[in-house]
């Protein structure tokens, strides 16, 4: 019984979700204009189960490029409604669309020409009739088994919520650093940290030149402890690399005289390169992409700046 009714409510709001779909038109696109022209905060408003929503629009909002606040209408009505300013955006959510504390709200969006965007199951009501914009949440039941409790409408309104923020992605043309530059902290902020943050260099950097005999290059690499040593030329352009595999394949071939040569002799010319100021991400991706374990960090000229192992990306949890 209990699995048949979780199936049911999962269908029902699937469904609430779809029906979304033919209802992406111009009066989302004129919402979507709102809001990029914004040029105070987007503040949305919403009371009991869609106040809720409401925040978590107003912080996926934030994330993501368009700075936006929740408001909660009761609160509004005893202080502070001077949150709301000239040159704001609301966003107000109400199912029935005459909730009594956002219709209270009007009055003041009036005043200080302050566009409303309204997100309601019900796009003749009195909150509809004062917005700027309504886009129609509704549903054709609730997932409640008494159709009364918000679960397929909210789903919906948390939806449209999501549709509203990755559209202004889109229209502001926000990057991976716009992204990067608003989560510094957490799983996102390791994903979206820069090479140069944890690159080897300095010391720590295994570089060797291309005439090193190959004692020198094996010490160069068991002392910097990354399995590879970058090879530059004198002018500390890099022209190859030489990794434990090459050793391996160079003392199989020279069994006699392997010691004798230098590191132009094995090394791997026109290793794979990243900028340091490229995500660690990149990173992972070429070397997966390239089956290798360390990549030289080069600037555009080519010279050597510093080594990034895959022991440094498995500190950020990127697998």
């Amino acid at each position: 019984m209990s699995l048949e009714t979780a199936r049911r409510v999962l269908r029902i709001e699937a469904e609430a979700i779809a029906g979304l779909v033919e209802r992406i038109d111009e009066r989302f696109a004129r919402a979507v204009e709102i809001l990029f022209a914004c040029g105070g905060r987007v503040v949305v408003t919403g009371m009991g189960k869609s106040g809720l929503i409401g925040r978590k629009i107003a912080a996926t909002l934030s994330s993501t490029g368009t700075p936006a606040i929740f408001l909660h209408p009761a609160e509004a009505m005893h202080g502070d409604l001077g949150m709301l300013v000239r040159g704001d955006v609301l966003i107000a959510i109400s199912y029935g669309g005459d909730t009594e504390e956002i219709v209270g709200l009007l009055d003041r969006t009036k005043r200080l020409g302050i566009p409303v965007v309204t997100l309601t199951g019900n796009p003749r009501s009195m909150l509809a009739n004062a917005s700027d914009v309504v886009l129609d949440i509704s549903v054709k039941e609730e997932a409640c088994s008494l159709n009364l409790a918000p679960t397929a409408s909210t789903t919906a309104a948390l939806a449209m919520g999501d549709a509203l923020a990755i559209a202004l992605i889109d229209r502001r043309g926000f990057r991976e650093e716009d992204f990067a530059a608003l989560h510094p902290s957490g799983r996102l902020g390791k994903k979206l940290q820069r090479v140069e943050n944890l690159m080897h260099l300095g010391e720590r950097l295994p570089c060797v030149r291309q005439n090193s005999s190959i004692p020198d290059v094996i010490y160069e690499m068991s002392r910097k402890g990354l399995g590879m040593t970058a090879v530059v030329d004198d002018a500390d352009r890099l022209v190859g690399v030489v990794t434990d595999g090459d050793l391996r394949r160079l003392m199989e071939k020279r069994r006699a005289g392997a010691l004798d040569l230098t590191a132009a002799d094995c090394m791997t010319r026109k290793p794979v390169t990243i900028g340091r100021s490229e995500f660690a991400a990149a990173a992972l991706r070429l070397m997966e992409e390239k089956k290798i374990t360390s990549i030289v960090v080069a600037d555009g000229d080519g010279r050597v700046e510093g080594v990034v192992h895959l022991h440094d990306l498995w500190t950020l949890e990127l697998f």
